[in-house]
């Protein structure tokens, strides 16, 4: 029905304006047509045909007096009347607080009243002069009564607002806008009227006066109302220290993001930092946004378990109503279980729809009122095209529709921003409450539920899914408002075209089958592509985590090659995309033209009535609505493919969300009835409900205060039963109670990225006494010499700046600080010198220790403290095997008595003696000792190799010192030669070539249009049939030769870019393998693989978009410019100060939103890095009771991130309002000018020019915003280029210095004043080492934490170069030759033992050199064969990321069967044993005193009995030989060796 009105109104008008038909006739069907939005019926009462003539054909306009008094008068009180009702419930259920009476609010209040005063006045007057006998119309009553009711209602609302808190009415300054612009007609009418020569000009002065006084007050009103008032009493913006100003911004800067200003100054002036950064608004908190959608996701769980429960009931009812009997206990869980699998799920979209639906309507209002006003200006075209034909029609009329063209697109800018901003506002809060919610649920699920997500899945549930709905929020109402575009748009080209139109229609038709199959192969190819880039990933991450161990073996060639295989297939992927993706380029940059060539090619031919010639009426507005046409054509099928993306993500979602979660009442925790602390009765526990059972019948009691050890070969259950106790495991059978509090040490301590103080305090207050005294117990005081900065020292992520040994240390003083009932230790003691560990149970777990009085349970393989326990548990295969003290468990002469006979310690006996129990008899094989130290000086320790040389420069307890280095951010404008830089990589020539194909297409395209111009034009010389062929025949051709440029041009760009992602992810990855251990000891691995992954993805895939996007809209900008310009040549006056403005936007714009976007992901990696450190240390979070202070931590970073997101989506818009602002001038000038020299420019010029200018807004705002995105992404190759600079090591292979095959033949070794450091600025680790080891010599290398063991082997390797000195192998210089020939000739069995995800037989043996027999041999020799027999895949058995799937000690197994393979003549053996139980490691030492018998052996000793036997022992002391001699000597001679020997237990 509207359309029809505004389609009859418009053609009245155009009717009117083109002098067909009378003027009466005309007027009279303009006014009925109008009539219907402006109350025609006063207008028609008001005006004759005469007054109508007057109002529109003279140069000086005006309108009658009673259309002013009626509908102008009345438009603004209809307005304000019509909206009150609403606006005061909104204010009554928004109280935003007090506002004090300020000046200005008197100063409106006053105004007000006044105005109520005036029009009154004009009241009484009216009846003043009735009386007096002098009658007027009713108009003159009614008119003042209403406006003077109207502004009792404004001055009410003025207080009102004030009372609740508005510091800006928006309602308000739109009533007082319609009153000015409604008062400025009869305001220059009666400026006419006083001016004019007639006499008694003005008769009435007291409505003259009135009326002026009106006029001056509502000016005052809408003046003041521009302006706003103090924040409420005690609101946030009095109490917050960087709030953001959009709470209380008034509404002309609300709604046009002026309040945005003082950032992009800010952001100009310097580069913008985080402290700089707003507040986040309370509404899009995670604080306020995280619970509203939980909420309806727990009311969504709770509809599906009722929808369960009501058809379980169901279906037992059944057979009982059939007399059936009752339903046996199987068959009701068979039924149960089969619900699990009913239809009814829990609907998360129905969650998302419920929390955030309400908020994104309102932008979905706005997108309605935008598309409306999208029709309007291509109908106002052309009535200037029809203004420009008519002679001696007034100029204003052109001028008239110049700048309703103008008003129009600016309220169309503004809506269509208001409505961006809403639906990007959903998305961020979309995003947020996504985030908290998977946090929130990753805390709490079952572990059968983790099989199913690891850590990276749900990774990336938080940053890629949830992304897709941020994504998909802001163009999602198109899928309504396409259709509904491409309807009006074809409806209004059906009224300009007729039925003609219809074969513009089956090209778009025919186009769709088209775009749809690409968009599927597109969607295809984007799956594939997506599954290689995680599969490349993963790869890279593993060698990143084994990147020591790929140089100790000089592996990095076979890696080098898997990488750049799964490379090849990822660019052979890209390569498809993009080609397909330059054919979609090419369709729909065609697709108006086509539709357009069609239409107008099957009117010219078809249509045979002179009178309907194409002229530039019909083509131009033709045209500008193909164009619109366009958008809502191309934007269809991406929504549609990005909701398909976002259903498997919400699937994705919903299926994480509606896990398993753990029983949070499994282990009764108020168990006060009984005085034992922890109570297992008939236990049975498994990992997973469809798993086998792990734990069996376990029952123990541990009573108050008392310390229990448990004990038993590696997987017999110790750990499981620690998890059940803590409720990590399902509960089959039985009840599990502990009383009181709990801290829990686990196997592997978890340790975050903060300081070492924080680690230990964990959310407690800081006592200094207290924390001083657990740092003693812990033995933790030394290693605070050690670090830089003492406690505050940052501890990088994974503890990866501390040794195995500190890390289990501060694990343990955490426990000891929390101050808990009861205390869980599995197995902390493993990882600790043998001397450590007693100082650490002596002074802490020990019945003399800190905890004594606390109720502790060990999980341990150590034998020498099991004497001082209270009681002990031996387990076997999941069940308890003995139980009692540890006199009662020898007499009992069982497996555990037996495993003491075997593996007892002398140390044990001197410990009975000292506490005059009598010792057990033993029969001892040979002395042991059994705790493992893995404390010592690791490569990523590089601070602590520095204990030793200047004390006094190691402490500085008051900084916070960050061992790892915050990573470079850019700052400023992005270098001209990184763009240069991304050229070369194109191809130079290449890259020139693109910008002229660019330049051709774009030249195409305006020939097409000159030529269109020209050929509406035979219409007004009436020679449309003539040469009509070659007319159609050239516009086809010229847009042909358009849609075959586009093609070759991008298939050209696609070409260049593939060519410079693969030319640069091979520099990158090349360098990374070359790059010396030291920067990746420096270096997080995160770090490196985000230039891997996000930075590769940015050059693969986004960087091509933005350059093809950049170079559309620069070429479009300048095609236009051109056309109007030659059109109308007076327009190049007015370029240069648009050009001004334009740059002077564009330069506050990027600087800021560049900015913006590096703070935006450099806040958005922590909370990844958080998440993952979360889900690592979850059973330590819940078993210490920290969830709810963790879940606040992850909201904090989620909000911190936002807080940069925000802006940058606010800047968006703040530019989009301006460059818009920007276009709509240049169609204002356009047309304007088109009106000045009406009589010199065609018809078909103006609709080319002015045509032109309505597509260039757009163009204009896409400009700026691809140079913004061109600058970020551009960032991308800036950071891969800096890693691909890395300094290298030296070179894997010197081909003048190659050694003999056969080298080293003897395995003869020495060390000449060899001095080292680990890197540049640090002190020397290793000082004038000078030794000499005989071929076949075995050689145990020995000290304290810190002497430099291992970088004595490592110096070996050269991954560690010589300061000073120099090492020889069989009279080689290994400094001369090259890396992989030196590492191939050396085997190392390293301390962490490293798989890659693969095959076992790809573990063994990467290069695939030895055959089946011998790597059988090898795994038999390395004691696991049985264990892979025992496999279906035997060797081909799947190995994952990190070998997780085989035990530590399988791990150490596999890495001795390399070594096995690999038989050279010098082994390391860099602590290799240390995560394997006794008996496995008496077998592995006999294999290698058998296998390597006659092999140079290098072993850092951490159980001495191990060397005992070697032909010499190397005592290392501050990085100098302290002793070297043979073990029996350095025993006589009481040295360091004699002490350490002592501490053992293997010397009295």
């Amino acid at each position: 029905m509207w359309a029809d009105t505004l389609v009859h109104c418009l053609d009245s008008v155009s009717l009117f304006i083109s002098g067909r038909g009378s003027d009466s006739t005309a007027w009279c069907c303009l006014i009925r047509n109008v009539g219907l939005c402006t109350n025609a019926m006063f207008f028609i009462s008001c005006v004759s045909v005469q007054e109508a003539n007057q109002t529109l054909h003279t140069d000086r306009p005006d309108l009658p007096e009673c259309f002013q008094l009626s509908v102008l008068s009345w438009l603004p009180c209809i307005y304000l009347w019509a909206v009150s009702p609403i606006y005061l419930f909104y204010l009554k259920m928004n109280n935003r607080g007090y506002i004090m009476m300020s000046i200005m609010n008197r100063f409106k209040t006053a105004f007000g009243l006044l105005l109520w005063i005036v029009c009154w006045t004009d009241l009484f007057s009216t009846f003043h002069e009735l009386r007096q006998g002098i009658s007027h119309p009713p108009i003159y009553f009614v008119t003042p009564l209403v406006l003077g009711m109207t502004m009792l209602l404004a001055t009410f609302l003025i207080q009102f607002e004030r009372l609740r808190g508005v510091q800006s009415s928006g309602v308000l300054f739109i009533f007082w806008f319609l009153s000015v612009l409604c008062a400025i007609v009869p305001f220059r009418s009666k400026i006419l009227q006083a001016s004019s020569k007639e006499e008694k000009r003005v008769t009435d002065k007291l409505r003259f006066t009135t009326f002026y006084f009106y006029f001056g007050l509502v000016v005052c009103e809408l003046i003041l109302c521009c302006f706003n008032e103090k924040p409420p009493l005690f609101s946030n913006a009095v109490t917050d220290p960087n709030p953001c100003p959009e709470t209380s911004a008034g509404f002309l800067s609300t709604m046009t993001f002026w309040w945005f200003t003082s950032m992009a100054i800010k952001g100009y002036k310097m580069p913008l930092e985080a402290k700089d950064l707003w507040s986040l608004n309370q509404r899009d908190s995670s604080k306020v946004m995280v619970p509203k959608l939980l909420k309806e996701w727990e009311k969504e769980l709770a509809k599906a378990k009722r929808y369960v429960f009501k058809l379980s009931v169901k279906d037992i009812l059944k057979p009982l109503a059939r007399g059936g009997g009752e339903s046996s206990p199987e068959e009701v869980e068979v039924l149960l279980s089969n619900q699990k699998s009913s239809p009814r799920q829990p609907s998360f979209l129905r969650a998302l729809i419920k929390a955030f639906g309400p908020y994104f309507l309102i932008g979905s209002a706005f997108k309605l009122l935008q598309d409306i006003i999208t029709f309007v200006n291509p109908q106002l075209l052309r009535m200037l095209i029809i203004f420009t034909k008519q002679e001696g029609v007034p100029d204003w009329w052109g001028y008239a529709l110049a700048f309703l063209m103008f008003f129009t697109a600016f309220l169309q800018t503004l809506i269509l921003h208001h409505h961006f901003q809403y639906c990007f506002v959903t998305g961020m809060n979309v995003r947020t409450a996504i985030i908290g919610a998977i946090y929130r649920k990753a805390l709490v699920i079952t572990n059968a539920a983790k099989r199913s997500s690891t850590v990276g899945e749900v990774v990336n549930l938080m940053s890629v899914d949830a992304q897709r709905f941020m994504d998909l929020t802001t163009f999602l109402n198109m899928l309504w408002s396409a259709p509904l575009q491409i309807m009006l748009a074809l409806y209004f080209l059906w009224q300009n075209l007729g039925p003609s139109v219809l074969a513009g229609v089956a090209v778009m038709i025919m186009l769709i089958p088209f775009n749809a199959v690409i968009a599927m192969k597109m969607r295809g190819y984007q799956v594939e592509q997506m599954r290689l880039k995680d599969s490349r990933i993963k790869l890279m991450n593993e060698i990143l985590n084994g990147i020591k161990v790929l140089k100790l073996y000089a592996w990095e060639n076979s890696f080098k090659e898997k990488v750049l295989a799964i490379r090849q297939k990822e660019l052979n992927v890209l390569r498809k995309t993009a080609y397909l993706g330059a054919l979609s380029t090419m369709a729909w940059t065609s697709a108006p033209f086509m539709v357009a060539l069609t239409s107008f090619a099957v009117y010219v031919y078809v249509t045979v009535d002179e009178n309907t010639a194409l002229d530039a009426e019909r083509a131009f507005v033709s045209l500008s609505l193909f164009n619109i046409l366009r958008f809502p054509l191309n934007m269809l099928p991406q929504v549609i493919s990005s909701i398909v993306q976002a259903s498997v993500s919400l699937k994705r979602i919903q299926s994480f969300l509606s896990h398993d979660e753990l029983d949070p009442n499994s282990v009764d925790r108020n168990n006060t009835a009984t005085e034992f602390s922890v109570t297992v009765a008939n236990g049975k526990f498994t990992w997973a409900k469809e798993d086998p059972p792990v734990l069996h019948n376990i029952n123990v009691m541990v009573p108050q205060g008392s310390l229990l050890a448990v004990v038993g070969h590696v997987g017999c259950g110790k750990s499981s039963l620690i998890s059940a106790l803590l409720g990590e495991m399902e509960r089959l059978e039985g009840e599990v109670s502990i009383r009181g509090s709990v801290a829990y040490v686990p196997q592997q301590a978890w340790i975050q990225n903060i300081t070492l103080r924080d680690n230990i305090l964990f959310g407690k207050p800081y006592n200094e006494q207290k924390y001083r005294s657990v740092l003693e117990a812990c033995a933790l005081t030394p290693d605070l010499e050690v670090l830089p900065g003492g406690d505050l020292t940052e501890i990088g992520e994974k503890g990866i700046n501390l040794s195995g040994g500190q890390r289990q240390r501060v694990s343990l003083a955490r426990a000891l600080y929390s101050d808990t009932d009861v205390y869980l230790l599995d197995d902390p003691l493993s990882a600790v010198d043998a001397h450590v560990a007693k100082h650490i149970f002596d002074n802490l777990i020990g019945p003399d220790g800190a905890l004594k009085g606390k109720t502790r349970i060990l999980v341990t393989h150590g034998i020498s403290f099991l004497p001082q326990v209270d009681n002990i548990m031996v387990m076997v295969d999941g069940r308890v095997s003995e139980m009692g003290s540890y006199q009662e468990l020898l007499k009992q002469d069982g497996a555990f008595a037996e495993f003491l006979r075997n593996y007892a310690l002398e140390d044990i006996v001197e410990e009975d003696e000292a506490i005059g129990r009598p010792p057990p008899p033993l029969c001892s094989k040979s002395a042991r000792i059994s705790a493992k130290q893995t404390d010592g000086c690791s490569m990523r320790q590089g601070c602590s190799q520095r204990k030793h040389s200047e004390p006094q420069e190691k402490k500085k307890p008051h900084d916070m010192v960050k061992l790892i280095q915050t990573e470079n951010t850019e700052t400023g404008r992005v270098k001209t030669k990184v763009y240069l830089e991304y050229a070369k990589a194109v191809g130079p020539l290449l890259s020139v070539f693109i910008c002229f194909l660019y330049g051709c297409q774009n030249a195409a395209s305006i020939g097409s249009n000159i030529w269109l111009s020209e050929w509406t034009n035979d219409a007004a010389r009436n020679a449309t049939k003539e040469n009509l062929n070659m007319r159609v025949g050239v516009y086809a051709a010229l847009g042909t030769a358009q849609g075959i440029l586009v093609l070759i041009s991008s298939f050209t760009l696609a070409m260049g870019n593939m060519a410079a992602a693969r030319k640069l992810h091979y520099n990158l990855l090349s360098n990374k393998l070359h790059t010396p251990q030291s920067f990746f000891d420096t270096t997080p691995i995160g770090r490196i693989i985000n230039r891997f992954s996000k930075d590769i993805y940015v050059i693969d895939e986004a960087l091509p978009a933005t350059v093809l996007m950049f170079l559309s809209t620069l070429f479009a900008s300048l095609s236009t410019m051109l056309v109007i310009v030659s059109t109308t040549p007076i327009f190049a006056v007015v370029i240069v100060p648009l050009a001004v403005a334009y740059v002077f936007v564009q330069r506050f714009y990027v600087a800021t939103s560049r900015q913006l976007k590096r703070l935006e992901s450099v806040s958005r990696s922590p909370i990844y890095s958080n998440f993952s450190e979360t889900i690592t240390g979850a059973s330590v979070i819940r078993a210490y009771g920290r969830h709810s202070a963790f879940v606040l931590m992850s909201d904090t970073k989620v909000d911190e991130n936002q807080k940069s997101y925000y802006p940058g989506i606010v800047s968006n818009r703040w530019l989009g309002v301006r460059i818009e602002f920007i276009g709509n001038c240049i169609v204002l000038f356009a047309a304007m000018f088109a009106v000045t020299r009406k009589q010199s420019l065609t018809a078909g010029l103006v609709g080319l020019s002015v045509s032109y200018a309505l597509q260039v807004t757009m163009s204009l705002n896409w400009m700026v915003r691809m140079t913004s995105d061109l600058e970020s992404n551009i960032v991308a190759v800036e950071r891969v280029k800096e890693y691909s600079e890395t300094k290298p090591e030296a070179p894997w292979e010197v081909e003048d210095k190659k050694p003999s095959p056969n080298w080293p033949v003897e395995g003869n070794v020495q060390f000449q004043n060899y001095s080292v450091r680990y890197r540049e600025g640090l002190d020397l680790v290793l000082k004038n080492l000078t030794l000499s080891v005989k071929g076949g010599e075995k050689i145990g290398i020995v000290g304290r934490t810190g002497a430099g063991k291992s970088s004595m082997t490592l110096c070996l390797f050269r991954l560690l170069e010589a300061a000073a000195g120099e090492i020889t192998i069989d009279e080689v210089k290994i400094a001369e030759i090259g890396l992989h020939d030196l590492r191939s000739k050396l085997t190392i069995i390293p301390q962490e033992p490293v798989l890659f995800s693969g095959t076992l037989r790809m573990n063994l043996d990467p290069f695939e050199q030895c055959s089946d027999d011998e790597l059988w041999k090898a795994l038999e020799q390395s004691h696991l064969h049985k264990f892979v027999r025992n496999q279906p895949a035997k060797l081909e058995l799947e190995c994952t990321e990190g070998g997780e799937n085989l035990s530590v000690g399988q791990r150490q197994l596999v890495c001795l069967a390399r070594a096995l393979l690999r038989k050279t003549r010098i082994l390391v053996l860099d602590e290799a044993t240390a995560a394997i139980d006794l008996e496995t490691d008496d077998l592995i030492q006999s294999t290698i005193r058998t296998q390597f018998e006659d092999c140079t052996v290098f072993t850092i000793a951490h159980r001495l009995n191990t060397i005992m036997d070697y032909t010499r022992v190397l005592v290392l002391d501050k990085g100098q030989v302290a002793e070297f001699d043979t073990p029996t000597s350095l025993i006589s001679q009481k040295g360091i060796f004699y002490s350490m020997a002592k501490d053992a237990g293997l010397v009295l």
